[in-house]
């Protein structure tokens, strides 16, 4: 997957995804399915958008036991996604069971699924990290150690917001993905995401790719507002 912003499909049904893709040239997008389209349209929504192109993030979020999580990666392989992730709080174990799972269930001569682990959601706090996860440390130490976790556990990256990014390329390695969502131009609403920034902020603070999700599903326009952002993580 290059790094063209990934844009977060946030719809519940094909017709909407078609709809809104129509106003889209025919060039191959960066798509993120999330749990709402993924739930409701299943496997059929990648078969169709592989079809036309497209590289796909599937944004399912694991967190059960590694057999659990190894016999669902192994599946998901082979639906043709480009880019998968987990919760980096299931631990080594899960996330080393999951790589194993992406790994059988690649289909011979193609690449194995990129494996990211969610560090943090861009909606917690700081209050949040000591109220109710209750942790002994800081919500930047937190995804720092997660980050790390998931290196040391096989994942090819991490889901994290903008203001760890750096850390994480300096600490881990600059070919360690940083996947950062909560993109939002600067005269957008922040809606239910707190770690939010614009593209620009996040290509110079170290994110290796971008999700844009309201700012572009939710405009008038969404293929010239998929330009400006393209532009301004572009730095052009």
């Amino acid at each position: 997957m290059d790094n063209k912003p990934i844009i977060a499909l946030d719809f519940s049904t094909k017709q909407e995804v078609r709809k809104f893709l129509e106003q889209f040239p025919s060039e191959s997008l960066n798509l993120k399915i999330g749990m709402e389209l993924f739930y409701q349209q299943g496997p059929e929504m990648l078969y169709e958008l592989k079809t036309q192109g497209h590289d796909l993030f599937l944004d399912i979020k694991l967190h059960d036991i590694p057999t659990t999580v190894r016999k669902a990666m192994k599946g998901l392989a082979s639906l043709g996604v480009d880019m998968v992730n987990l919760h980096a709080a299931g631990g080594r174990k899960m996330m080393e069971a999951a790589k194993e799972g992406l790994t059988a269930g690649t289909p011979a001569g193609q690449n194995s699924p990129i494996l990211l682990a969610v560090t943090q959601l861009t909606s917690t706090t700081e209050q949040m990290i000591q109220e109710e996860q209750r942790l002994a440390c800081s919500l930047e130490e937190s995804v720092l150690h997660y980050a790390e976790l998931a290196k040391a556990s096989g994942a090819d990256g991490v889901v994290c917001s903008v203001l760890e990014a750096e850390k994480i390329k300096k600490t881990i390695a600059p070919t360690f993905y940083r996947v950062t969502p909560g993109i939002r131009l600067a005269k957008d609403d922040t809606n239910d995401q707190h770690r939010v920034a614009d593209p620009k902020t996040a290509r110079i603070s170290g994110a290796s790719h971008i999700v844009v999700g309201r700012t572009i599903t939710q405009s008038t326009v969404p293929f010239k507002t998929y330009q400006t952002v393209l532009k301004e993580w572009k730095g052009e």
